[in-house]
């Protein structure tokens, strides 16, 4: 019987870093991702490990009853015969999520590495396809990715071999005191866990080896985005490649040159082939895009003059003569020249209308410390950069201690929209 499980795997990693920003603009809501938090929508937290939270997604549950019935309908009987029904599905779903519990260790193994160079993980979350570790931030050097990346596989392996070897041990030392299930059961937890880490060692990005193969670019050719483009190719050929033999798989069954009995893994490899052409063609538009934008100053995009409002004015009359007047979404709240704060619609929204007289805008404003405001002539890169990691949609342009603009991220995309109509 065909299952799915060593396809499995962590498809891949999903380290997510500036992924939600782009996400969040209008001009690339187009761009199909294959990892970032906006393709989770339905995702529950179940624990922490290291400090950081595990989510598990609702395509997770899919997953997890179809290889639960591959097992007990199909590898469990093959392998272990006479048993009855219940054990094997029993037995199926302790397995199943053991087979996760490797996917998580996996995902743990590259946090762990990325927690020691200060990378912040915000969640993993464990998906269809296996388990996605979000980073935060891109490693701060080549030697760092390479690192990070390699380490899930290195856990993988580890994992493999020391099942493999366990249920050798079992198998040869305790034969006949009836621990033939653990004999397979290791068995199968080694087999998987070895195919997950040498399928993560493939060279196309954005899998381990694809990421571990962008390091070695980013290290001879110094420049990120352009060894991200060129790993990225070697993703688009290999999910390509996937296609291919998954539909000569399919064909093959099909028509009987082939057991019937592998179609399933046919159809797994063109599911895992178009995810990873998929995210590897997001990886390198955002990798042109992120190229473009190094190259673009803040003084080119920001909105000037900007408009502020005094902490001390009524919201009413904030709403009337701002809100209304200028049909803008936020404001900078200054007072002596120095930035105190950002108000918008949505804390506007977030007190009763009969306050609205009665309340100060410092009341509802939300402060902001000194890195809320940049200079002018810094990169559009940096200050998407500065904005993804303060969690702002905007950032005050500051020169030479006075207000000269506004940089939000409807202007970075108006910006981006006008620049693709002209190539």
């Amino acid at each position: 019987e065909a299952y799915p499980l060593g396809y499995v795997e962590d498809l891949n990693d999903a380290r997510t870093t500036l992924t939600d920003f782009f996400s969040s603009l209008p001009l690339t809501l187009e761009i199909s991702h294959c990892y970032g938090g906006t393709m989770f929508v339905s995702n529950w937290k179940i624990g922490r490990v290291l400090g950081i939270p595990i989510h598990v997604h609702a395509s997770w549950f899919a997953v997890f009853f179809f290889v639960t019935w591959s097992l007990a309908t199909g590898y469990l009987p093959e392998t272990l015969p006479g048993l009855s029904e219940s054990r094997y599905w029993g037995m199926g779903g302790i397995s199943s999520l053991l087979l996760f519990l490797s996917v998580l260790l996996h995902e743990l193994g590259h946090s762990y590495v990325a927690l020691h160079y200060r990378i912040p993980i915000s969640q993993i979350t464990l998906f269809i396809f296996g388990g996605m570790a979000h980073m935060g931030k891109e490693p701060p050097s080549p030697r760092a990715e390479f690192l990070i990346a390699l380490a899930g596989p290195l856990v993988s392996l580890l994992l493999g071999v020391g099942c493999l070897g366990g249920a050798m041990a079992v198998d040869s030392l305790f034969s006949g005191l009836g621990l033939q299930g653990f004999v397979v059961l290791g068995g199968l937890l080694g087999m998987v866990n070895v195919q997950l880490g040498l399928f993560n060692l493939i060279p196309g990005f954005p899998l381990d080896g694809g990421r571990a193969l962008r390091a070695g670019l980013w290290a001879w050719n110094k420049d990120f985005n352009r060894a991200t483009s060129q790993a990225a190719l070697t993703g688009i050929g290999f999910g390509v490649a996937l296609g291919v033999i998954g539909a000569v798989v399919l064909a093959g069954a099909w028509s009987g040159v082939l057991g019937h009995s592998i179609a399933a893994n046919g159809g797994w490899l063109i599911l895992i082939g178009s995810f990873l052409f998929s995210a590897a063609l997001s990886s390198k538009r955002q990798a042109a895009m992120r190229s473009s934008l190094a190259a673009v100053t803040v003084r080119q995009v920001m909105v000037h003059p900007v408009v502020t409002v005094p902490p001390d004015m009524a919201v009413q009359d904030a709403v009337d003569q701002y809100f209304v007047a200028h049909g803008f979404g936020g404001f900078p709240v200054c007072e002596e020249g120095q930035v105190v704060g950002v108000v918008t619609v949505g804390d506007v929204q977030a007190i009763a209308t009969a306050l609205w007289p009665w309340r100060r805008v410092r009341d509802i404003m939300c402060p902001v410390p000194q890195a809320f405001c940049i200079p002018p002539d810094w990169s559009v890169m940096q200050a998407m950069e500065r904005m993804a990691h303060g969690g702002w949609d905007r950032l005050v342009v500051v020169e030479d201690g006075a207000i000269v603009g506004l940089i939000t991220r409807s202007a970075i995309a108006q910006f981006l929209q006008l620049h693709q109509s002209e190539a």
